[in-house]
């Protein structure tokens, strides 16, 4: 089996089209719904997620998205461009079969960013918390069962990015003033909204962060089936989680190509550190090509569009690399 290769999920420009010929032509086996947030508020992840919610609105004010009573302007806009997105990829899908991933953001990471009225994050109130993971949950299945009628013959995969989890469980998320934190979350309670939220798609979820420090253990506890992360970031401190997390059937999502313009290596060295890690963790080479998927290290936004081009066929050389050389 080859490993695999896909993209994490922003692209530059805001051609629809374009993005998703981009996404369906470099991936092939394994394409992906671009976001292109260059487009403005509501086409940045945490607008694109909040159109998402079911009887939940939220609204921009100058420190960031706010939660509203009623759908505003930002709404229908985030809406509008997801459904051209969609429009744009159901093109350039046709016929097609097999593996597809969409995003959303995360219950924890919108939590963080998402302000209630008064302006504090949506973090320190663990109703609205609740609150919130119940919407998303709503919205996610609606927004599967619109990819299934749009894409019949995919096989979704949901991407959840939380690039804030880890400040969450640690007690690093700035208060509003930003002269204190809020208090950590416990890890039981951010363990079971992702295990909630994880039940309402029936194939693969996979969490993203491209912060350092993932909480491996926690999300394979809450029953990810893989996790996607800034290979980069990696210190030997996580290897025992990462052990477990794949013999225990994890995917690894490995962020292994810089997401800004830069000089790429070549294909084969871009790879060589996952080499190292299975060696390290005294895994077998064999399963390395079905336990790893190739990516960016993070979203593309970035980078310049010849880049964004050149790293995801980087990604595809660089998977067959790994399944062809695991040694």
């Amino acid at each position: 089996m080859s490993a695999g290769a896909t993209g994490v999920g922003s692209l530059p420009g805001g051609d629809a089209r374009e993005a998703a010929r981009t996404a369906t032509g470099s991936f092939e086996d394994f394409p992906y719904l671009p976001e292109l947030p260059a487009r403005g508020p509501g086409a940045d992840m945490i607008g694109r997620s909040t159109g998402l919610l079911v009887d939940m609105y939220a609204h921009v004010e100058p420190s960031g998205w706010r939660i509203s009573d009623r759908p505003g302007r930002d709404t229908r806009r985030a809406r509008s461009w997801l459904g051209e997105d969609l429009d744009a990829l159901e093109e350039f899908t046709q016929g097609y079969t097999g593996r597809l991933k969409i995003q959303a953001v995360g219950p924890w990471t919108l939590a963080a960013a998402l302000e209630l009225h008064g302006g504090e994050a949506m973090l320190q109130d663990a109703g609205a918390c609740r609150d919130l993971a119940g919407s998303l949950a709503e919205g996610l299945r609606e927004h599967l069962a619109d990819v299934r009628r749009r894409i019949p013959g995919a096989d979704i995969v949901l991407q959840l990015d939380e690039p804030s989890l880890t400040a969450v469980l640690l007690g690093r998320v700035r208060s509003a003033s930003g002269y204190r934190t809020y208090r950590p979350v416990d890890r039981q309670v951010v363990e079971g909204a992702l295990r909630d939220l994880f039940a309402v798609h029936d194939g693969e979820v996979i969490v993203h962060s491209c912060a350092p420090e993932v909480p491996f253990g926690l999300l394979r506890r809450a029953g990810v089936t893989g996790v996607s992360f800034d290979f980069s970031l990696l210190t030997e401190r996580e290897d025992d989680a990462i052990g477990e997390a794949v013999e225990g059937g994890t995917k690894l999502f490995a962020g292994v190509v810089p997401g800004t313009d830069g000089p790429l290596s070549d294909p084969g060295g871009s790879v060589m550190g996952v080499r190292k890690l299975w060696r390290r963790l005294g895994l077998a080479p064999g399963t390395l090509a079905e336990s790893v998927v190739v990516t960016p290290s993070c979203g593309l936004a970035g980078a310049s569009p010849a880049y964004a081009r050149a790293v995801q066929a980087h990604c595809v050389r660089a998977a067959r690399s790994l399944a062809d050389n695991p040694e």
